[in-house]
């Protein structure tokens, strides 16, 4: 092993050179033949540069002639771009002014749904809450739900479904401001733009070849970006007339709509507004009828009751008479059994005394019986006095809360045009 070792590294690091073999040699066939093929080339090549002279001249030539061809129709089509561009902005701007007047109409029409809003909240959705509030103080048999508290509800469900309406109808005319705004603003984008490209054909019109400041382009980007077709063009255009078009018709149909709806609204409060008072007045009457008629009876009552309480006085002033009679009967019988011997007899007087008492007996039982009937219709009729005056207060309190409160608040209620 340690003998290998040494001769392994010293070949190591020799180096080794390669010599090439010497190049192969041409036949004289070789030479004579690249010689012609050499002299055939020139040939060839001087014909060839004759032929192209004689194209380049005749390329020059038609490139000046088509050259001429298409600047002119280059020119002409720009002047007519110029006319295209002149009678798009005109209508344009007709179809702007249009949309400025319909946007500022729009706005009026706005103004007034807003008043006749506030008018609605403030002189009957809040009007109408207080008067159902307020009848809800009624106390005892009037707590009912009678001919008014149905109006007022109806009358209450009229001017939120009216509200309502006027709401959704306000969102849609403000909608429709902002595509009328949406639409002026493409517009006005449209218009600058096409200014811009007036100005760039105006410019390009008047220029020539021998103008100067002009420049080739050296640069990597296209020098022709534009990757939107004529017909695309005149589409765009178009369709943004006739969208201005289409907002300003629905503009003015929405116009139409809330001319026809706020005096429909308008109606429909009214009518119910009225219908509601002339349920308040019939009840009203109603009302004062009933408490005229128990203010009446009231009196009979109390007159009844008078009476009754003298007819129990006289009633006690016969029991109190005909206790005497009894006592004198008892006091006379009481004598009588003190009589001797055989004179205690029923004779006529004894007969007559007992038939006496017996007959002051049953007088006074009527009497009593009387005297109870009396005190009962006696607390009957003051019970039934109590309680027409507890009805005359109930009805009281009733025409407080609807003549006095309600129709006082009812009177700032007005509906008229807006």
């Amino acid at each position: 092993m340690s003998s290998q070792q040494p001769k392994q590294t010293t070949l190591y690091h020799h180096s080794l050179v390669v010599v090439p073999p010497p190049p192969a040699k041409f036949t004289l066939s070789e030479w004579h033949l690249n010689n012609s093929f050499r002299n055939r080339i020139c040939l060839d090549q001087q014909k060839l540069a004759d032929s192209i002279i004689a194209e380049i001249d005749r390329s020059i030539d038609e490139v000046q002639d088509k050259t001429d061809l298409n600047k002119r129709e280059v020119d002409h089509n720009l002047k007519e771009k110029i006319k295209d561009i002149e009678f798009i902005k005109s209508e344009i701007e007709i179809q702007r002014k249009e949309v400025c007047k319909e946007e500022e109409n729009l706005k009026m029409y706005m103004e007034r749904i807003k008043d006749c809003l506030e008018a609605c909240q403030k002189n009957g959705l809040e009007i109408v809450r207080k008067c159902i509030i307020l009848r809800e103080g009624r106390i005892g048999i009037d707590f009912c739900y009678d001919e008014v508290d149905r109006e007022l509800k109806k009358e209450l469900s009229v001017l939120e479904g009216g509200i309502s309406l006027l709401n959704r109808t306000l969102q849609e005319a403000n909608e429709q401001i902002r595509r009328l705004r949406s639409t002026f603003y493409f517009m006005d984008r449209d218009l600058t733009d096409k200014s811009t490209t007036h100005k760039i054909d105006s410019l390009n019109s008047t220029l020539t070849n021998t103008s100067l400041n002009l420049s080739i382009y050296h640069g990597f980007s296209p020098l022709d970006p534009a990757n939107i077709t004529l017909q695309e063009w005149e589409k765009f255009t178009q369709e943004s007339i006739n969208k201005a078009a289409k907002e300003i018709a629905c503009a003015r149909q929405l116009r139409s709509y809330v001319d026809i709806l706020l005096k429909q609204a308008i109606d429909d409060m009214d009518m119910q507004c009225n219908a509601t008072n002339n349920a308040f007045r019939r009840r009203i009457e109603e009302i004062k009828d009933i408490k005229m008629r128990m203010e009446v009876q009231h009196s009979e009552v109390m007159r009844q009751a008078n009476e009754m309480t003298r007819t129990i006085t006289k009633l006690e002033k016969a029991l109190v008479e005909k206790e005497g009679y009894m006592a004198l009967a008892h006091t006379r019988l009481g004598n009588r059994a003190q009589r001797p011997g055989v004179e205690l007899c029923k004779d006529l007087v004894e007969i007559a005394l007992v038939n006496e008492v017996a007959e002051l007996r049953g007088n006074c039982a009527i009497l009593q019986q009387k005297m109870a009937e009396a005190q009962a219709s006696l607390r009957y009729l003051l019970k039934t006095q109590i309680q027409l005056e507890e009805d005359i207060n109930i009805k009281t309190n009733s025409l407080k809360i609807d003549e006095v409160d309600c129709m006082s608040l009812r009177q700032a209620m007005d509906y008229h045009s807006f």
